[in-house]
This record gives C-alpha cells, structure tokens and sequence, in this order.
C-alpha cells in the first residue's frame, strides 16, 4: 500500500508542479546537432563522449550550477529545516551512501538504496525503477515533494516556509539573480529545481585508471585489473550486457541518440512465494506497469566508481562486490531464512543473462580488482562538487 500511495503522491507533485511551475511538458525537447555552444560549459565530459541530453527551457550555465551546488548542500532545503539532497548523496562516495536505505528528514525509511549520481546526467531513466520520469527536473520533485516516503518534507503547508528561510540568506539573492538573469524575480521552487537539475547534471566523471588505459596509457591497470576486463567482457560472465558502454549501464540517453531504450532487469534477488515475489516494499517497475513480468526489474546502475558505493543491489541487501560477484555466479541469490526465505535462481522472471557461470576465487578478485580501476579520485575530491557552506 504504501508503494502506490508513493507513486500516486510522486506523480501528482509531478503533474502540477510541471503544469504550474515548469510551463508543462517542454521537457521533452531537446538540444541536438552542434554542441559546440554547449560545451563551453565545465561538463567535464571528454569530446569522445556525447554530452548529456539538456531541456531547452534548462540550458546548462555556471551560474545555475553554482546555485545548484548551494541547494544541494542546504539543510534549509526540507520541511524541518534537518536534511540537505547531500545527507543522502555524498561526494566521498561518489554521492551515494554507506546505509542499505537511506533515511528522510522525518526519519522515514526509504524503500530502496540512494543511488550514485555520477553521471546520472547520461541515464535513460531515473531512479531504480520507473520508465516514466525520464528527466532530472522531474526527478528532483519526487525528493523534495514527495509524502510515500518522506524525503525532503516540502509540503503544501511548509513550503513559503522552506522559501522564506532561503530567501534569508544573503548568498541567494546573489545567485538566484545571475542564474535566473532576473533581478526582480523572487526566490521560487521553479528555479530551485531547475538548478539542483543542473548542478546533479554536471557530476560527470570519466577519469578513472580504466578510462586512462582505455585511451591509450601503459601501467595504469594491474595484472589482476586486465584478467578482471577481460572476465567482465566476456560471454562467460555477461556482465558487459548490462553494464557495457561508456558509462557501464545500458540504461543511456545522450545527445548523439535518435532513440532511447529504457531497459530494466530482474537479477534473481528473491523469490519469496516461489511465483517470482519481490519484498512488497519495493518490487521493480512492477509497481508502475502493473505487470506480473516486471516484478523484480529495476535499471542497472552505472558500475563507474562502484567501489566507492556500497552496499548493492536497489536495497542495498548486499555488502561487497564479492558478494555480488558470488551471487551472480549462482544464477541468483538462496535465502534460506527469514521473511524473504526463498530461491531466486528458481524465480520464473529471472532476466536471461543471469543464468549462473563458474569463477575461481582469484577470478573473482581479479573482477573486483578491474571494477576497482573504475574508481574516478579526482572526483570524490574535486572542490567543485564540494560543499560551499564549508569553504
């Protein structure tokens, strides 16, 4: 029950937040063909890659940026005036976690894992499991407005509030201006979202070892590392069809695209009554569709700083990357006891690449060893992700 009544509050902030706020379905056009111009701003992307898809009625400047980055690390931003979007995404973890669940400023539990911002900006879908919010605009509403759970807290009755202890903050007046280019325009929920959307689109990282051997540098990965690429791109263990690509999912929008798939996957976690049943707490895109095949499918993350990011899976229910490489190589995971007691391998909607595969236990090291060289140091230190309260 309360995953829908989630659902149903996320789509109605959604609905008249867009239709209100955000002048209503503009979103859905795009900026293509020459990125010259767009890449005068800091993506920190390389010209190899396709720079992300931008909302026309969102262009990407430092300035939103800069205010972006402000809100982001503003506990002022929420009902109680108790939780910053970093209380749940920080930047030495890539902007993840360390908890299965995160936690609202009510002190809620969420029903999945806080996810890696990192280059979400190149993700087809966002969050873990529903193919309808396809922006980061309509994404960040779900966090601050959202009541099934209670993340930010911003509601109907608190929400001049939330405005008015912004507003009193000398800092803002400044960046509100240059970001919004209008002096005379008030602090409003319209420019916060389109700013904590283009601040989060800019968290991009391809500098990691990997990336350095994949254009062309010697000595960058181990021994174990090269085994470990070579295991992961084969058809052994499969794990390059849904982790391939340049950012290492197959969930991808980018700018060079004339469409985009949004793929989501069952990995056999559970099978509680035997039929394929996820906890109810959170069952896949099941929730959205209504589908009995898409119980258990969630997006695949990116694998991009992986090691920074635990623990795993949508509900953060495991520990290592060992553990995950483990599971997958039994074709699913077998919990023997407890309320969530049954054998995900038998589950009936299991997706096709998950079907088991034999390692040896310095293959598995050798496989965490290459996701490790996926790990970007110079982002979880980059000052310009950091936060501005502190400098």
């Amino acid at each position: 029950m309360a995953n829908h009544a989630y659902l149903m509050v996320a789509f109605a902030a959604i609905f008249s937040f867009t239709l209100t706020a955000c002048g209503g379905g503009s979103g859905t056009n795009y900026q293509t063909g020459d990125d010259t111009e767009l890449r005068q701003f800091s993506w920190g992307v390389p010209d190899y890659i396709p720079l992300p898809i931008v909302p026309e009625d969102n262009p990407v400047s430092e300035a939103m940026f800069q205010l972006g980055r402000h809100l982001f690390y503003d506990e002022d931003l929420s009902g109680n005036a108790t939780q910053a979007c970093a209380s749940c995404h920080h930047q030495s973890m890539a902007f993840a976690e360390s908890i299965e669940r995160s936690i609202g400023s009510t002190g809620e539990l969420h029903p999945r894992n806080a996810q890696s911002l990192v280059n979400v900006a190149f993700n087809s879908t966002l969050t873990w499991a529903n193919p309808s919010l396809l922006t980061l605009e309509q994404q960040i509403l779900v966090p601050l407005f959202g009541e099934f759970p209670v993340e930010q807290g911003i509601t109907e009755d608190n929400k001049t509030e939330v405005l008015a202890r912004i507003s009193q903050k000398p800092e803002y007046q400044t960046l509100f201006t240059e970001a919004s280019g209008n002096a005379d325009e008030s602090i409003n929920f319209e420019v916060i979202v389109k700013a904590l959307a283009t601040f989060v689109r800019g968290i991009n990282s391809f500098n990691s070892d990997s990336d350095k051997y994949e254009n062309g540098a010697t000595n960058t990965l181990s021994d174990a590392a090269l085994r470990g690429r070579e295991l992961f791109f084969s058809e052994e263990l499969e794990c390059f069809h849904c982790h391939g690509g340049y950012n290492f999912t197959d969930s991808v929008a980018d700018s060079s695209q004339l469409f985009v798939d949004t793929p989501f996957h069952n990995t056999a976690l559970y099978n509680i009554d035997g039929q394929g049943a996820y906890p109810e707490i959170s069952q896949g895109i099941i929730e959205i569709t209504g589908k009995a095949t898409d119980m258990g499918r969630f997006r695949a993350p990116t694998l991009r700083n992986v090691a920074f990011t635990a623990p795993y899976m949508h509900d953060g229910s495991i520990s290592t990357l060992e553990e995950v490489i483990r599971t997958y190589a039994a074709g699913g995971r077998n919990i023997e006891n407890g309320p969530n007691a049954g054998d995900g391998r038998e589950n009936p909607f299991r997706d096709g690449f998950i079907s088991g595969f034999d390692i040896d236990e310095d293959d598995i090291q050798n496989v965490i060893a290459y996701l490790n060289s996926l790990s970007d140091f110079e982002l979880i230190n980059n000052p310009r992700f950091a936060n501005p309260w502190e400098e």
